[in-house]
């Protein structure tokens, strides 16, 4: 369990910490699989054990016990939380297992019988007291002093915001419902509070998260207005902070978000799964079926704020995809232009009802078709990034090298998208500054600049 290197991943996640461990003191060592979401769990426990009087390990060699949190979504996620939790015991031989996967508790087991414990997603209690009964808490009540904002596996100058769980969707090829359950919003002043915290710290992106973003809220039975999302997102944009958005399911009232980002209270960035384009695909998925009206809306949201970003993510080769369906999604990428795109091909995952669908595609076609996608997208992605040349625009620094400091644009996600690069004249600046460049080289999905006014 290697220390956090600067280009952290939450799927690589470990905790970063420079507090030596009091005398005596437990400490417990974590491995966080996934989704950012599932990294939000990760701090969230961190934080609960930090309270306690544990100590955090971020190694293997000197933990009491080490927490694996698991990804379930995909039977190769799967394959990798396993060779986790392997790791772990080989290293440490104390592993208490939680995450998603942790919903299939027989599956853990019986491939690493000597955990000591499973529990399922979101679970903290019950990871508490594995913890508990793994290494009995020893607190120094004069000693032990938790941060205001708790135990954070990100750099210091952006933090995950998740505001609910579960969803209520039925998409043949997910399981998350069944792993996470329904869709269950956090009470807004919750949201708010954690969010005040982290800006209070320092942290200068917050990067909203949820199984279903826009359906923020929609659970409430005595909710007044019928998009609490809109509030939700007109009140972080006030906070001083970017606020970029994510998982934004894209309902018709996604348009009223458009000129928050427009007058620049939200970053003009939607990041909207829409999986494909071809009706009869999206009807075999569950999916909502209007790709024609998807245009349409992406049309209004450009005319409303000409600056957004749209990222999304596609399935090619989802069971009965014939060529003929494969072709519309490329036609539909070629009108759509969309800025970042990332592309995943189709795999069974236990318990999908996918599954059981007819006319799977051979995996050498599958292959071929996200080849072909990814040289669509890729294509599009490097003319819209040579447009940017000889524009100013602003930048968040994520890390300081030798050579350069690595930032991001108001389009880029941390760790999904691309960077800019500035490489002269950036010894003076520090991660979480945010400066002004001129860009004046462009590759297929990265940027070069030169700095201008730096402001902190």
């Amino acid at each position: 369990m290697a220390q956090n290197p600067p280009d952290l991943r939450p799927d690589l996640a470990r905790a970063r910490v420079t507090d030596a461990p009091r005398h005596g003191q437990p400490t417990i060592g974590m491995v966080s699989l996934g989704c950012p979401k599932a990294l939000v769990d990760s701090e969230r426990i961190l934080t609960r054990l930090r309270a306690e009087g544990y100590g955090i390990s971020p190694d293997y060699s000197g933990a009491d016990a080490v927490i694996v949190n698991t990804c379930g979504f995909l039977d190769s996620a799967k394959a990798e939380s396993l060779d986790a939790i392997g790791e772990a015991l080989a290293e440490n031989g104390r592993v208490i297992v939680t995450g998603c996967l942790g919903a299939e508790p027989d599956y853990i087991t019986g491939a690493h019988p000597k955990v000591l414990a499973v529990t399922g997603p979101h679970q903290y209690e019950q990871v508490l007291d594995a913890v508990h009964g793994a290494v009995p808490p020893a607190p120094d009540p004069f000693i032990d002093l938790l941060p205001a904002t708790g135990v954070s596996l990100t750099p210091r100058h952006y933090s995950y915001l998740k505001i609910s769980e579960g969803c209520n969707h039925k998409c043949k090829f997910c399981i998350i419902p069944d792993m996470r359950g329904r869709l269950a919003s956090r009470p807004h002043r919750a949201v708010m509070r954690e969010a005040e915290k982290l800006v209070e710290a320092g942290v200068k992106e917050l990067l909203v998260i949820s199984q279903d973003t826009s359906a923020y809220g929609t659970d409430w039975k005595d909710r007044e207005a019928k998009a609490p999302i809109l509030d939700l997102a007109r009140d972080l944009g006030t906070l001083g902070a970017w606020v970029r958005l994510h998982y934004v399911y894209p309902y018709p009232h996604v348009r009223d978000l458009i000129p928050l980002m427009e007058t620049g209270g939200v970053l003009p960035y939607l990041d909207i799964p829409f999986q494909h384009a071809h009706p009869d695909t999206l009807r075999r998925m569950a999916r909502p079926a209007a790709a024609a009206r998807t245009l349409d809306e992406i049309a209004a949201w450009r005319a409303a704020c000409p600056s957004i970003t749209l990222r999304s993510t596609f399935i090619v080769g989802y069971p009965g995809e014939t060529e003929a369906e494969f072709q519309t999604l490329l036609d539909w990428l070629d009108e759509a232009q969309l800025d970042r795109v990332g592309c995943f091909q189709y795999e069974n995952v236990d318990g999908a009802r996918s599954n059981a669908l007819p006319d799977h595609v051979p995996a050498e076609v599958k292959q071929d078709r996200w080849d072909r996608f990814m040289a669509k997208s890729q294509a599009i992605s490097e003319a819209k990034l040579a447009a940017k040349v000889g524009t100013r625009i602003e930048v968040i620094v994520d890390s300081i090298e030798e050579d350069a400091a690595t930032c991001r644009t108001k389009g880029d996600a941390p760790e999904i998208d691309g960077n800019l690069f500035i490489d002269e004249r950036f010894d003076t600046l520090s991660p979480g500054d945010i400066v002004t460049v001129t860009v004046d080289e462009a590759s297929e999905y990265d940027l070069w600049g030169q700095i201008e006014k730096p402001r902190t």
